[in-house]
């Protein structure tokens, strides 16, 4: 049962979340950076003055957090709307911002001085209109290719997802058929634990809880040992609220199966396939290892096992961004995968968010 599914994966923003950390960062620099541009132009006629910059200062970080602050709220309403409408109601919205602020800087500077000078309010609009028409065009390009991005993500998960290799599902069947007559509750298990495979493999993706996608993963070996017989040994070491834990779905099996597929298969001996799982602290630490790959007699390396990691590095980036680390170590003639990554998803955090 898929406990939640990432909404951003699949909706399409007009602009990124402007009211994260990082982002009001990035404001506050541009604001300053455009607060020194304005003075420095204006240095000819007033010469520099820092109580001139802390006025100018002032009025562009109102403007621009204020703008940040309303264009945030409305983000979902602009996904239902064209990118002209949406960028031209932004585009309006912080020109009315910044004629609101000079207004009242404009009333603030004339009380008890005279006439206030309106026409204040228009350079600053249009001094506005320039910026903002800049700033926007370059927000809404870059949240297009994050978009574009994570449409591809989404393609390469979905492709991960319904990727079934041919060779397991006939072996499968053979052993499913083999067994009808000697073992039928071993082969109804067996079809049991396949069907469930195919229907995890099918669904959309999104976040599964950890003690299910170990689930899957047992029925996974468990068809897997019953073709391979003694040369394959899996061993389990799980500790933590498992239940609790959240993660991508099929994060975990993929690396099961290369473990089986390309550690322990190509041995005659075959071999040990240990798999550790550990909650702790907020994080989840996973550990796939296994004997380590042989090259194929003809000296090609198969590359089912750098797309699989490839598409998992993608995965996680996209659900945990930075939080998320991965160690793949190769020594003392063991291949291990070590993962870590935070035991809930923050849709606010995520990398792929924007």
């Amino acid at each position: 049962m898929t406990v939640n599914s990432l909404d951003f994966i699949r909706q399409e923003d007009f602009l990124p979340n402007l009211c994260t950390g990082q982002a009001v960062f990035h404001l506050v620099i541009v604001g300053e950076l455009l607060a020194i541009a304005l003075l420095m132009a204006g240095a000819s006629l007033g010469g520099l003055s820092w109580y001139r910059f802390g006025l100018v200062s002032m009025m562009v970080q109102w403007i621009v957090l204020a703008s940040a602050a309303c264009l945030c709220p409305l983000r979902g309403w602009f996904r239902r709307l064209s990118p002209e409408l949406a960028g031209g109601i932004s585009y309006t919205i912080v020109l009315c911002i910044t004629a609101v602020f000079s207004a009242v800087g404009v009333i603030a500077q004339a009380s008890g001085r005279g006439e206030p000078e309106w026409y204040m309010v228009f350079c600053n609009v249009i001094i506005a209109a320039v910026f903002a028409g800049v700033v926007l065009r370059y927000f809404y390009l870059q949240q297009q290719l994050r978009n574009q991005q994570n449409a591809e993500l989404q393609s390469r998960i979905q492709a991960l997802q319904s990727r079934i290799r041919p060779h397991f599902l006939f072996n499968s069947m053979n052993s499913i058929a083999s067994l009808i007559e000697i073992d039928p509750e071993l082969a109804e298990r067996t079809i049991e634990d396949l069907s469930d495979l195919f229907r995890a493999s099918l669904s959309e993706p999104g976040l599964v809880t950890l003690d299910k996608e170990l689930d899957l993963c047992r029925r996974f070996s468990r068809i897997e040992e019953l073709r391979l017989g003694d040369r394959l040994t899996v061993k389990w070491n799980i500790s933590g609220h498992i239940k609790e834990a959240v993660l991508p779905s099929l994060l975990l099996q993929p690396l099961v199966e290369n473990a089986i597929y390309h550690g322990v298969q190509p041995l005659p001996e075959g071999g040990v396939v240990d798999v550790d799982v550990h909650v702790t602290g907020g994080d989840v630490q996973l550990a796939v290892s296994n004997p380590l790959p042989q090259e194929p007699p003809s000296g090609r390396k198969t590359q089912g096992n750098g797309i699989a990691m490839d598409n998992m590095k993608r995965r996680l980036e996209a659900y945990y961004g930075a939080k998320a680390r991965i160690f793949i170590v190769a020594q003392a003639g063991r291949f291990s995968v070590q993962l870590q990554f935070p035991a809930s998803v923050d849709k606010n955090n995520a990398n792929a968010e924007g």
